[in-house]
């Protein structure tokens, strides 16, 4: 990858949409999609297969993507939180899919219902799966800076979790600042443990906009030579198990200051904006009492 190209990966329609309390209908999410993927985008985050139960936003994740008009160049993943999600996700005819954990016990409890250890050993027949189905595994990393129930995370625990994901198989794991509290000296920080046992090459940023701070995060990130960043379609996004969790960078704005900094992204910012004018649509009736 040029050091002069930057590539962002999309993840509004399912980590953006999740958080709108009510039901956004099936139709306006395969439309969103549908948008973004004649933006230039080539990784956007469709869906995920989880328990209707614990996020109802999701639960016609299939329909999604049996229903959006796959474009060639363009790889649709979706969320997988166990064997299960992940065959239901197989069946979809998802391109990739991506497994989650954090670097905090509490959050593991709180968002995934098991421990740190026991998120990392149930990862391993989906990966085992995956690579025989020829699917890539990305993995998340939340609360890499701070977590809302435990306070801030020791960078050498990221680290550890980090090349664990690897070691496991994850092509990509993306380092998920969840309740935005990180600031251009505690990426510094955190990405100082990272390096060490991760190539920057195989990291990803995913910096929510509390105090908007994510542009200057991602600043910092870029002079560690990462060159992958998560984004949502007009900054939707937080987390229902983290409470204080603020919307993702914007895609927009973060092509905009890419493109300040001498970095391209093959993204449209003219064919963005009507996805944009839809996810803002979207967000205003999903939060309309």
């Amino acid at each position: 990858m040029s050091t002069q190209t930057v590539r962002l990966f999309e993840v509004g329609p399912r980590d953006g949409l999740q958080d709108i309390p009510l039901a956004v209908s099936t139709e306006d999410k395969i439309e969103l999609i549908n948008r973004l993927s004649e933006t230039g985008l080539t990784h956007i985050e469709a869906t995920a297969f989880v328990s209707p139960k614990w996020i109802p936003q999701m639960a016609d994740a299939a329909k999604v993507l049996n229903g959006i008009e796959r474009k060639p160049g363009v790889r649709y993943t979706a969320l997988v939180p166990n064997m299960d999600g992940y065959l239901r996700a197989r069946n979809a005819g998802v391109d990739e899919v991506a497994v989650f954990t954090a670097a905090s016990e509490t959050f593991c409890q709180k968002n995934i219902n098991c421990t740190l250890a026991d998120s990392l050993k149930r990862f391993q027949p989906i990966i085992k799966a995956a690579n025989q189905d020829d699917i890539p595994v990305r993995g998340y990393l939340s609360c890499v800076i701070a977590c809302p129930f435990e306070g801030n995370i020791p960078p050498h625990v990221v680290a550890e979790t980090a090349n664990a994901l690897r070691n496991l198989g994850c092509y990509e794991i993306s380092l998920g600042d969840t309740i935005g509290a990180g600031t251009p000296e505690s990426i510094a920080a955190m990405l100082d443990a990272v390096v060490k046992s991760v190539p920057a090459d195989d990291l990803a940023g995913h910096y929510h906009d509390a105090g908007n701070r994510a542009l200057s995060n991602i600043e910092k990130s870029l002079s560690y030579g990462i060159r992958i960043f998560d984004c949502a379609v007009g900054g939707l996004g937080g987390c229902p198990n983290a409470p204080g969790a603020k919307g993702n960078v914007d895609t927009f704005v973060l092509v905009e200051r890419l493109r300040t900094l001498g970095f391209e992204t093959g993204v449209s910012l003219t064919k963005l904006s009507s996805a944009q004018d839809l996810a803002l649509s979207i967000k205003r009736e999903g939060q309309a009492a």
